[in-house]
């Protein structure tokens, strides 16, 4: 069965980043939790399916309700066409737009996802990220990353901009994992599931480090629990100050 390939992979990739992403993990988890406890939020950007991990992140049962997704038109996989998203993902001058309304302030970390780390949108919101003062939290490929040349004037890719953690999803230049002899492009993108996996680790962190500072979490109950819509409503009325996508 040519899916065990894939099955390898995503295990191959997961075992890499618990050898070496750990610390920056927790150091992401801790810049969260700072923010958090001096009244701040996490947002979260990424074009496409690099947006697929702010989708993650929000609104669901075990998340953090203090997480902000950006979502941009044009930048998101319900486009049609679709192919037009990789034309405004290197428009430059539109990430400023996205974060001018965003409400991203200096209290506020924002995660940005981008695999290869190359693209002016993201590079681009990581720079005006940088100019409001907020903290910064890149999740990219960097293997990927390192063998390409950015498409940003600057000449710098995502990882180059000053974040104040960088964490590698450890998959292989192009995202995509196993062969098919008779396929000359590699199948199986390993970034959403790894990306997944290192966001959710993060927001894990996160309300454990508040537990331990004497602070409940405001986390999702499902609302197809018994009680659920109405142990959400009461947190998300108590938060709704930090709350945007309401």
């Amino acid at each position: 069965m040519i899916f065990e390939q894939y099955y390898k992979s995503i295990n191959d990739c997961l075992s890499k980043i618990m050898d070496t992403q750990k610390e920056d993990i927790l150091k992401a988890a801790h810049i969260v939790t700072d923010s958090i406890k001096d009244g701040g939020s996490l947002y979260v950007f990424g074009a496409t399916h690099a947006g697929i991990i702010t989708e993650e992140l929000i609104y669901r049962a075990g998340g953090l309700m203090l997480v902000n997704p950006i979502f941009a038109p044009d930048l998101v996989t319900n486009v049609r066409p679709i192919s037009n998203t990789t034309k405004v993902e290197n428009l430059s001058g539109y990430a400023k737009i996205i974060i001018e309304g965003s409400n991203l302030s200096e209290k506020d970390v924002l995660l940005i996802h981008s695999v290869s780390g190359r693209n002016i949108v993201p590079i681009e919101a990581a720079m005006e990220c940088k100019k409001i003062g907020a903290k910064l939290i890149v999740l990219t490929n960097l293997s990927f990353s390192q063998k390409v040349k950015s498409r940003h004037p600057s000449g710098k890719r995502l990882f180059e901009i000053d974040p104040d953690v960088v964490l590698d999803n450890c998959g292989v230049p192009g995202d995509a994992s196993v062969e098919i002899k008779g396929v000359k492009q590699k199948v199986g993108s390993t970034s959403s599931i790894a990306g997944c996996f290192i966001a959710n680790s993060i927001i894990i962190e996160v309300v454990g480090n508040l537990v331990n500072s004497g602070i409940t979490p405001p986390v999702f109950t499902s609302a197809n629990l018994d009680k659920g819509n109405e142990m959400n409503k009461r947190m998300l009325e108590e938060y709704k100050d930090r709350i945007k996508y309401l």
